[in-house]
């Protein structure tokens, strides 16, 4: 080594030992005067004659010069105290102890990175959610690796994951499970079933989700058909209900049926009278009931040949009664005539003697000994009609010649049914 050279620093750069020499002065300030002279995490340093690119943490230690030649640049280095202890560490007492760089704000990290302090250095380091580009910091877009099983939020240095409507994120802050809306206060009125993401709502029988989607209404039961019950129809919060007129019953669910007040003795009538039960109530008949010139014998009026004025008379009057629904299709057969007794050898025929003013009934005869009384015409009711249906008896063989008279009462009922 040449008189008047101080070895001062001596590291490897890349692949080969770069020494550093004093040297004379010169004029020009090398690291000032080319850019970026020292590339990557290198800093340059200007050196006499030339620049030196080292580590960041490195420093450099002028040599003593010979006397009267001080550099200009370090004419303040002799007040600076002497420091036996490598680079980054500083004496205290008879030892050395490492400088910690990041707390006296000694270092050169960048204002996006952290300063972490080292044994007898210091690095620069990005935090958590950043990567380092050149010297600066960016930060790490980590919703590019689909961290998130629905959405993903990037923020600086990190990012949030985000559920869509009817989800909520799970333990891992990552996965999305379903959320029970049901178990949570869902809006339905009524039932509630949940699905995935989501949730139903339904009505009980009788009701019909509403247009928000959560109410339930009522249904009208009975504006949809007149056929739902054969009276009338009640609608009731959910259901409907039939019901039935005055001495009708239900029968079963929507039929109506007639009361029989004869039966349940439900009725007013006297020991005199005969209940008879007809569509929706009842009649009292009287038991006696002959007009002159009949007199009572058993169940029946009879007129005697004795009398003047039986001889244009039937001989007989029977009373019976029957009760028919409004709107009975036609014709139809409503009572059978049958003789209770025939003498040898007569002719029997029969028919309307009086009470059909309007034709709405007509006999058909079966045989000699019966006949039937048919509803020729709908009638409706209410309404009452009192039939005169004669048997007259002929023998030619002995002249002989009789009737007898069915007087049958029909009542027709207010309704179909």
């Amino acid at each position: 080594m040449r008189p008047g050279c101080v070895l001062v620093f001596c590291m490897c750069i890349s692949v080969f030992l770069h020494c550093a020499i004093s040297q004379p002065p010169t004029e020009t300030d090398t690291y000032t005067t080319i850019p970026e002279a020292c590339k990557g995490e290198m800093k340059c340093f200007n050196h006499y004659g030339g620049y030196l690119c080292l580590p960041r943490s490195a420093s450099v230690i002028p040599a003593p010069e010979p006397p009267n030649q001080i550099h200009p640049s370090l004419e303040n280095t002799a007040s600076q105290p002497f420091n036996p202890c490598p680079p980054g560490f500083e004496p205290q007492g008879d030892s050395c102890v490492d400088v910690d760089e990041c707390e006296q704000d000694s270092h050169d990290c960048q204002p996006s990175q952290q300063c972490f302090n080292t044994e007898g250095s210091f690095s620069c380091q990005c935090p958590d959610g950043y990567r380092k580009v050149g010297t600066e910091c960016i930060d790490i877009d980590e919703c590019r690796y689909r961290y998130c099983q629905h959405r993903c939020v990037n923020v600086p240095g990190s990012f949030s994951c985000q559920c869509e409507p009817g989800f909520q994120l799970a333990g891992n802050n990552r996965s999305c499970i379903d959320v029970d809306e049901c178990g949570m206060g869902a809006p339905c009125s009524q039932r509630c079933y949940n699905t995935y993401g989501t949730f139903l709502c339904r009505c009980e029988q009788g009701y019909e989700l509403g247009p928000d989607g959560f109410a339930c209404n009522d249904i009208d039961e009975c504006s949809y058909s007149s056929y739902l019950c054969q009276y009338q129809c009640v609608n009731e919060h959910g259901k409907f209900s039939c019901v039935c007129p005055e001495g009708y019953q239900l029968l079963g669910t929507r039929l109506c049926q007639d009361i029989n007040e004869c039966e349940t003795g439900a009725h007013q009538c006297s020991d005199g009278q005969t209940c008879v039960n007809i569509h929706g109530g009842h009649k009292c008949a009287n038991n006696k009931s002959c007009q002159e010139p009949y007199v009572q014998v058993s169940d029946r009026c009879t007129c005697p040949i004795t009398k003047p004025g039986c001889r244009d008379m039937p001989y007989s009057v029977v009373h019976r009664y029957m009760s028919i629904t409004s709107e009975r299709s036609v014709p139809s057969d409503i009572f059978q005539i049958q003789a209770t007794s025939v003498l040898p050898g007569a002719y029997n025929t029969f028919r309307i003697r009086s009470g059909d003013d309007n034709g709405d009934f007509y006999i058909r005869q079966i045989n000699n000994i019966s006949a039937m009384l048919v509803l020729a015409r709908a009638v409706n009711g209410p309404r009452e009609y009192v039939l005169d249906l004669e048997m007259v008896s002929v023998n030619p063989l002995v002249s002989y010649h009789t009737s007898s008279v069915l007087r049958l009462t029909i009542y027709v009922g207010p309704h179909a049914f």
